[in-house]
Order: C-alpha cells, then structure tokens, then sequence
C-alpha cells in the first residue's frame, strides 16, 4: 500500500513540474481518498486556494454510486467558478490514473461549463 502512495506521489510530481495554475486560469486539483472525493481551484502565482469542494458538501437525499456523487461534486465545483467569474482551469489528476472517479469529476466541471 506504502509502495503505491509513493508511485502516485511520483507521477504527481511529475505533472505539476509542468502544470502552474494563474488567476485567470486557475489549476483544478483533484483528490480522492477511498471514502470521498475533493476538488481545489488553485492560484499558483500566489500560493492561494481559491475554492475547495468535497462531496460532504453534496445534500443528496438518494444513495449515489462514488463516481455519480464525483460528478455531481465537478457540476458544483463548476458552479462555483462561474460565479467567480472563473471559465478555463488547468486540470491537475493529483498522480491518479484519469478513469473512473477522476474521470467523472473532469466530465462533471466540463458539464458546468468549465473549459480544460
């Protein structure tokens, strides 16, 4: 389990060496742990996070499957951004491979109206 931590760690140190996210063009940092998925818009200029989301923040009534609540968290997190005026990001993996979760998070921000 240690091993694998290290090995997504790596790739995603790897990405950021390439990615930096602006005022304008923020980077959209996902995360996923095994219970919950997260969601960050991040000014790199100036250290700062702009939003965060989770899914904690979801009322949802009915029993969702994780990958429908990570795009309902993308369609919020999406939400967000527009109403501070925020229209194209920098989609940042956090290392994870893009499928499933992560996955459906990008796709639920593309739906909001987010552009990578």
């Amino acid at each position: 389990m240690l091993e694998a931590k290290l090995k997504r760690i790596r790739h995603h140190k790897r990405i950021r060496a390439k990615m930096w996210g602006t005022k304008e063009k923020p980077r959209f940092c996902a995360f996923r742990s095994s219970q919950h998925i997260y969601g960050q818009l991040i000014n790199d200029d100036q250290s700062k996070t702009i939003l965060s989301v989770s899914d904690q923040e979801l009322k949802i009534k009915t029993k969702l499957s994780k990958t429908a609540v990570a795009k309902e968290v993308g369609k919020l997190i999406a939400e967000k951004a527009k109403a501070l005026k925020i229209e194209k990001v920098v989609f940042d993996r956090g290392g994870f491979k893009y499928h499933g979760r992560i996955k459906s998070l990008a796709d639920g921000a593309r739906e909001g109206g987010l552009k990578f």
